[in-house]
């Protein structure tokens, strides 16, 4: 018997929710990291006030923000895009499964 034989009568259930969203990941993806990039280049623009220290803070405050927001929202994509494949396969057909011996199957071992 070979890998990935198909259960009699197994049914692929229709497709839902799950696809269209792993469609619009990469784009939900690249919208999250540019928004967080755009908006620390944007403090480079906008005169800061203060001393020449405080202004350097302000900008690196700014830069750890949006790197941090960026790598949260990787995090997240990645997180769904898992989900999405997960309920993807668990959709398809079933598949026959190695058969796994019982050895006391007829009289089960009492603890």
């Amino acid at each position: 018997m070979g890998m990935l034989h198909r259960l009699p009568g197994s049914r692929r259930e229709a497709s839902g929710f799950e696809w269209s969203l792993l469609r619009k990941l990469p784009r939900i993806a690249l919208i999250g990291t540019l928004l967080p990039a755009l908006a620390a280049l944007a403090m480079r623009l906008v005169p800061l006030e203060g001393s020449l220290a405080q202004v350097e803070k302000q900008l690196q405050t700014a830069d750890i923000l949006a790197i941090s927001v960026v790598v949260l929202h990787w995090t997240l994509v990645f997180t769904l895009a898992i989900a999405c494949t997960i309920v993807v396969l668990m959709k398809g057909h079933g598949y026959v499964a190695d058969a796994y011996e019982l050895n006391d199957a007829e009289q089960p071992a009492r603890d």
